[in-house]
């Protein structure tokens, strides 16, 4: 019984996000169909369709569309993979230890709220106009989401159970690996979400600078010929993608951490 009440919920929750995203659609072939607004602005569904499969076909500017996706992707993962490698386990470090925390957050703090593009320039300089420096964009974007999601999430542990295992001779290279580690986990997964989010947008301001490849290069050249129903189909394909990539964090939550919340 209860089975069935909670498939019965997730069916209606289903069903309100399809007549969304119908009703979004139905309104936008409306405006467009209609010219209540200028097709340079809102181009129509169909003109976006066929653009779409003008880009599979010929690519853009003697790219292929395929191209582009994987410039963007491989920016973005390894900025991501680098993210992983050291916000977490520094982010361990300084939420069991506040002193190394200390040296590390002024500087982190200090950063995070700046503008990708406050600093770009910098990095251009010291890295190139190559992929260095628009890794390093991502990486930078993507480390101190993670790092505090990490340090607070260390921070939340139960002391008692830290002290426990403690007196029960564990340690701490184990009290890190079988209690800090796990406990810390969800949360961690949590605040990885968040990191993708924050540099998946600052992948438009990473490719703005000498690049000739990427979907959000794409984007903004098309933008400049007015070129609208080309930037609708880059924002679509990107956010289909972020789309995928977050459910895939979700389904691996629900499996790995089912507990959590009950």
């Amino acid at each position: 019984m209860k089975n069935t009440l909670v498939a019965t919920k997730s069916f209606k929750v289903k069903g309100l996000s399809f007549l969304s995203v119908l009703m979004i659609l139905l309104l936008w072939t409306l405006l467009s169909t209609l010219k209540w607004v200028d097709p340079i602005f809102l181009p129509t569904p169909q003109s976006v369709l066929h653009s779409f499969i003008s880009l599979v076909v010929e690519g853009y500017k003697g790219t292929s569309l395929v191209t582009h996706l994987s410039a963007s992707l491989y920016r973005l993962f390894t900025a991501l993979l680098l993210a992983l490698l050291t916000a977490i386990p520094l982010g361990i470090i300084c939420g069991y230890s506040k002193y190394i925390l200390a040296i590390f957050d002024p500087i982190i703090e200090f950063y995070r709220p700046l503008p990708p593009l406050a600093y770009y320039a910098l990095l251009v300089l010291w890295l190139g106009i190559d992929e260095g420096s628009k890794v390093a964009l991502l990486f930078l974007s993507a480390f101190a989401p993670l790092f505090i999601a990490t340090v607070a999430s260390v921070q939340r542990v139960p002391q008692d159970r830290i002290n426990g295992a403690l007196t029960l001779g564990a340690s701490k290279f184990n009290v890190f690996i079988h209690i800090i580690l796990p406990s810390a986990l969800p949360d961690i997964v949590t605040g990885l979400r968040t990191s993708i989010g924050i540099t998946y947008a600052t992948l438009v301001a990473a490719e703005m600078v000498a690049a000739t490849s990427g979907i959000g290069w794409m984007v903004l050249d098309a933008s400049k010929y007015m070129r609208s129903d080309i930037v609708f189909v880059g924002i679509i394909i990107m956010g289909l993608i972020a789309i995928l990539i977050d459910s895939i964090i979700r389904f691996y939550q629900r499996l790995a951490f089912s507990w959590v919340g009950k």
